[in-house]
């Protein structure tokens, strides 16, 4: 065990230890009077020492010291009862330790790392048992991290673990805490302070990776950077955590298609370590046995099995969920067997000294179980749950039925279509049919000794029948039995039926994009060319466009159906597109094919590992990548011959995608030297295409109106290839890839590419903005990480969070991340240039008001950069246009961005409309989901476009009047704005002016007005107000009046006292009143005012005995006061700006 470092003098002990192992900073030392010399005089002594010791006083007889370099002083680190306890710490220090501690400079150095992992390990082994045997421990971690990391107290803590974090060649060491949305870790040693804070939907690597100086590491790399945590006591266990809580962030944000509302870890609140061990247990055991996804692993035994075709016991476990008992050897069998718990009728228990029970099956078979810990709680297990298991509704297709079930409003086939195109011949002599009887009689073979159905023994056998290929006849039933397909068939019963009433006669853009491809699928085929074939189609794939909007229907899924509607009945068909779709290929058929890209990448990886004469000769495989697309999305039906493709799909349902990796190798690999001799990808692919066209199914036994051999087929001067040897060799040859491999590389590689299409995302809306801003390349991709952080953070602690809703990856690039006024508005305030205090949310709320042109309560990216651009960048002018139209009547014509009143700078264009026209660079409108919406008319937005380029930069006359309320408005926020500033005192002043200037020009001209024969019922003011008095109105009862200016402006034509106006004669009130003198703006004090923008007001337009006044005056009056026109202009630092939002973005949240 580990011990806290406690000092030891080897002088005075060189005569109890004997040193076994050593090295430059540990030492491994056993006691005297243990091992081999205990027969002399010292070990007599000191083993009766220790004998007659009290059992608290006893010495462990194995230790390990650690030495400080060029010094005698030793730490005791470690104890052990056995020599092979203390070789397991031995052991752990030469691997983790030992490299680690070269890079150090000073002795003492490595003695404060040393001790420092040692208690970090001892506190690690104290939390091992997690949350829910040690709460004590674990609410002090979850304090801890509260206090050092400024979470909102929603986030919850799942586990911690004491780690070194390298920052360049020193570690740090610390612990690093794992929270539902957050990846931290926090060391401080030596003065030395790192603290770290990344969300997890912004990781892109995350893997285990060992070098020289790192024995075994965990690599994370977050947005470019990354980031090694080394030293770690349960490594393992700690990156299956990691790769969980990150995969839960990416398809909770991102890979929306496959997030279920009922997914068990929708809720982030509840996410603990325990929950997430168990939805990965669940999600292994339901993909080896390809059972249901209702299915979950409740218990777990290790025992041993009969196997009567070997006459063995095989060692394995039984696992046992709520409808399925099912059983996988662990000795290198490779045999396992799923037992539906309807076929089970009695449980027995023949031997209890060998802890042996009997599974009764209908069909006179049996399974016996010995050597079952708790064989009689299994025993009570099977027998509950065999009266509470669903009876089946389904069986296995009996081969004699034909015909169509009509018992629907739509008849559906119950024959595969190549029963009904190609009956089979029984009394064929030819060649390829005794072949094909052959197989059929080697199946039969293996029925009778393995079991057929769902209850057969699936072993190396089996997989090499699969390798030679399956008969034309038992196709259909093997691919339902491999795929799993017939347990969620016999769980459904009559599901299909009630799809296809529920779709009857509907319409959607699902339906119209299958319409058009029906000819597209295997059109040679005479299938295909009849209208039974083309109705079944059509059938099965509107019935899983219904089951599935979120995927709907994609190309591909047409060519693959085809294919599983050859040998299958429709319902079955439709429940094996279901097992691809949705458990064997998942997010393969979504609009960004993010499962395709997934598998080229474990692709690229296999690649590189198997074929390094490839890899060094081409160093870019992304043109591997290309090519292969349609070999992952067809399952190679594409590119080879359908009597050849349907052997792949027969090893593919066994299998899964492990077999069309395996098989994309042999294909490379068969082709390497004339894929070496290419000097470019025209080249490589012309290559492959005459490879494919080359490979033949010599043993096939459909006519030639069926196959669909090359125009070579004849040709004998080029070689064939068979298919059957093409499989044979990749089982051969990469047959020891392991299905697990290959999930934990999908798993990884799903982290990068979904990082990546969304790096593709924010590099196409920047190249978009990046024209119409001043915003550096730096800048603007901080600010669009912002942005797009903000989208995702009301989502952390949220269910049903709208912001989820608002991300569509199928829209346009721009509208893909967008704000609504509670996210905007939090970060509005933490990047707006200028501190306004108490009324920061109103202005917010105005801005977003003013940036949502397209009025849909959202703002994307590009509006909300213009925005911000033009309070950081821009002119004084336009800064203070922005503030004006922020106090307009919302709602009217003055606040609409129209082309009479836009705030943009010319020739820019950023309307809804735009925005698609903009995204069009990489991929036009793209195909939307089937939510309702209205196909998009193309045309209106053509016609939109061309309308807003012709929209010329706005003329600062056409601007609406302010009325009286919003110009009260307008005033209260500079004042805000100028709050804090060094000139604060003459900033106020000079808005006192302004605004006193104003009111009395207005005065005047109503005097003008009323003194000129002709008036108008717009200019004649129903009352006059006395010249010594300013007109008001209302006021709001919190705000205070402001005292008269001091001192004299020569400069004003206005006289002393009216040059600083009270604040009475800027406030409204509700009669004209005397002012009461309060402390003076310049003073300590400042206003804490509160902007109208949000209140009810009078109409914009300029009433009888209202006063108004233009943009025009306001600009005038405010450039003839240089410190206003001073502090708009200065500089912004924009960098700091952004560090403080980022530092501070998840403490604002509410």
């Amino acid at each position: 065990m580990w011990l806290k470092p406690e000092e030891v003098l080897l002088k005075n002990a060189l005569k109890l230890w004997v040193t076994e192992k050593s090295n430059d900073y540990f030492v491994l030392q056993r006691r005297r009077g243990y091992g081999e010399d205990s027969g002399g005089l010292t070990g007599l002594l000191v083993g009766t020492l220790d004998t007659v010791l009290d059992s608290t006083a006893k010495v462990a007889p194995f230790r390990i010291l650690h030495q400080t370099p060029d010094s005698q002083v030793y730490w005791n680190i470690a104890c052990g009862a056995s020599l092979e306890e203390i070789s397991q710490h031995w052991d752990w220090l030469q691997q983790n330790i030992i490299r680690t501690l070269s890079v150090f400079d000073s002795g003492e150095d490595i003695t404060s790392f040393v001790q420092g992992k040692i208690r970090g390990l001892i506190a690690e082994e104290g939390t091992s048992a997690g949350d829910e045997e040690d709460p004590e421990r674990f609410r002090e971690a979850v304090l801890r991290f509260e206090r050092l990391f400024g979470l909102p107290q929603r986030e919850k803590l799942v586990t911690y673990f004491s780690c070194s974090y390298w920052r360049g060649r020193v570690p740090n060491q610390g612990w690093i805490y794992l929270s539902t949305n957050f990846l931290c870790f926090y060391s401080y040693m030596l003065g030395n302070e790192v603290k770290l804070v990344y969300p997890w939907d912004e990781v892109s690597r995350l893997e285990r990776t060992s070098s020289v100086l790192l024995a075994e590491s965990i690599r994370v790399c977050v947005r470019g950077e990354d980031h090694f945590f080394s030293m770690l006591l349960r490594l393992q266990q700690t990156y299956l955590i990691m790769q969980q809580l990150a995969d839960y962030a990416i398809v909770r944000f991102f890979d929306k298609e496959t997030f279920k509302a009922e997914h068990p870890l929708a809720n982030p609140l509840h996410i603990t370590q325990r929950a997430l061990e168990t939805h990965a247990r669940n999600q292994s055991f339901r993909a080896f046995f390809r059972l249901p996804q209702e299915e979950n692993l409740c218990e777990v035994y290790e025992s041993f099995l009969w196997v009567p075709f070997s006459h063995v016991n095989t060692l394995g476990k039984i696992c046992v969920s709520e409808n399925y008992l099912c059983f996988a050897s662990q000795d290198g069998s490779q045999c396992h067997l799923i037992i539906p718990l309807w076929e089970v009728f009695s449980v027995e228990l023949p031997d209890r000294s060998s802890r042996a029970l009997t599974v009764c099956l209908r069909g006179k078979r049996a399974l016996r179980f010995s050597e079952v810990r708790d064989f009689e709680r299994l025993a009570a297990t099977i027998r509950r749950k065999c009266g509470t298991a669903g009876s089946p509704q389904h069986y296995i297709s009996n081969p004699d039925e034909e015909g169509v079930m009509v018992g629907q409003s739509q008849a559906v086939s119950t024959e595969a279509l190549m029963n009904v195109f190609h009956p089979h011949d029984a009394e064929n002599l030819d060649p390829k049919m005794l072949k094909e009887r052959m197989k059929e009689q080697s199946w039969q073979i293996h029925f009778a000794e393995y079991g057929r159905g769902t209850g057969m023994f699936c072993t190396k056998k089996t997989r090499d029948l699969i390798v030679r290929g399956v008969p034309e006849t038992l196709r259909g039933e093997l691919w339902m039995l491999f795929s799993g397909a017939v347990h969620d068939m016999t769980s459904h019963p009559g599901y299909y039926g009630r799809l296809l009433e529920e779709c009857m006669g509907s319409s959607s853009l699902a339906c119209d994009e299958i319409e058009r491809d029906l000819h597209r699928s295997l059109p040679e085929h005479p299938a295909f060319q009849s209208d039974t074939g083309i109705s079944a189609l059509r059938r099965v794939l509107t019935a899983y466009a219904h089951r599935n909007p979120k995927i709907g229907y994609c190309q591909a899924m047409n060519i693959l159906t085809s294919v599983l509607l050859l040998y299958a009945k429709e319902e079955e068909a439709f429940w094996l597109l279901v097992a691809v779709c949705e458990r064997m290929l998942p997010d393969y058929f979504n609009r960004r094919i993010i499962g395709a890209l997934v598998d080229q990448a474990v692709f690229e990886e296999l690649i590189r590992e198997h074929l390094t004469q490839l890899t060094e000769h081409m160093t870019d495989l992304s043109f591997f990548s290309s090519v292969s697309l349609s070999w992952f999305l067809t399952l190679f039906i594409s590119v080879l011959p359908i009597e050849s493709a349907v052997n792949v799909v027969d090893c593919f349902f066994y299998d899964g995608i492990k077999a069309i990796l395996q098989l994309g190798l042999a294909v490379l690999d068969y082709n390497m030297d004339n894929l070496l001799c290419c000097h470019d990808d025209a080249e490589a692919v012309t290559v492959l295409n005459r490879f494919f066209d080359n490979v033949t199914n010599k043993d096939s036994p459909l006519p030639a109106t069926v196959q669909q051999a090359s125009a070579t087929a004849n040709d004998k001067s080029i070689q064939k290839v068979d298919i059957s040897d093409l499989i044979k060799e990749a089982y051969e040859k990469y047959g020891d890839i392991r299905t697990e491999e290959v999930e934990n590389m999908r798993k990884r590689n799903k982290l990068y590419v979904i990082q990546t299409l969304e790096d593709t995302t924010k590099q196409n809306v920047l190249r978009v903005v990046a024209q119409d801003v001043k915003f550096s390349a730096a800048q603007l991709d901080e600010l669009y990480m912002l942005f797009k952080r903000q989208h995702f953070v009301s989502c952390y602690w949220s269910v049903c969070s709208p912001a989820l809703q608002n991300h569509d990856p199928s829209l346009p690039y721009l509208d893909q991340y967008q704000l609504d006024q509670s996210q905007f508005s939090i970060l509005f305030n933490l990047l707006q240039p200028w501190t306004t205090h108490s009324h920061s949310h109103s202005l917010a709320r105005s801005a977003f008001r003013l940036l949502d042109e397209n009025g849909d309560r959202l703002v994307n990216f590009k509006e909300f950069i213009l925005g911000l651009d033009i309070l950081y960048n821009r002119s004084f002018t336009e800064k203070l246009k922005f503030l004006f139209k922020l106090h307009l009547q919302p709602g009217t014509q003055e606040c609409k961005i129209l082309p009479s009143s836009r705030f943009f700078p010319p020739a820019e264009d950023h309307s809804f409309s735009t925005r698609l026209s903009e995204s069009a660079e990489d991929g036009v409108i793209r195909k939307c989901p089937e939510r309702g919406r209205a196909k998009v008319d193309l045309q209106e937005y053509l016609k939109q476009w061309q309308e807003d380029l012709q929209r010329r930069e706005e003329n600062i006359k056409d601007l609406p009047r302010i009325n009286q309320v919003q110009f009260i408005g307008l005033t209260k926020t500079l004042y805000g704005v100028f709050h804090g500033n060094e000139e604060e005192e003459s900033l106020y002043r000079a808005v006192a002016r302004v605004t006193s200037l104003l009111l009395r020009m207005e005065e005047v001209g109503r005097k003008l007005q009323e003194s000129s024969p002709q008036k108008t019922p717009q200019s004649t003011p129903t009352s006059t107000a006395q010249p010594e008095t300013s007109p008001t109105l209302p006021t709001s009862p919190e705000t205070k009046p402001l005292p008269e200016g001091e001192g004299n402006q020569p400069e004003s034509p206005v006289s002393q006292h009216e040059t600083a106006p009270s604040h009475s004669d800027i406030t409204p009130t509700s009669t004209s009143r005397p002012s009461t003198p309060t402390s003076s703006p310049t003073g300590t004090s400042s206003p804490m005012l509160d902007t109208p923008t949000d209140t009810p007001s009078s109409p914009s337009t300029v009433r009888d005995g209202d006063w108004s006044f233009s943009f025009e005056q306001i600009l005038a009056s405010l450039l003839n006061e240089p410190s206003v026109v001073r502090f708009f202009e200065q500089a912004i630092n924009t960098d700091s700006l952004i560090a403080h939002a980022r530092k501070n973005q998840f403490k604002d949240v509410h």
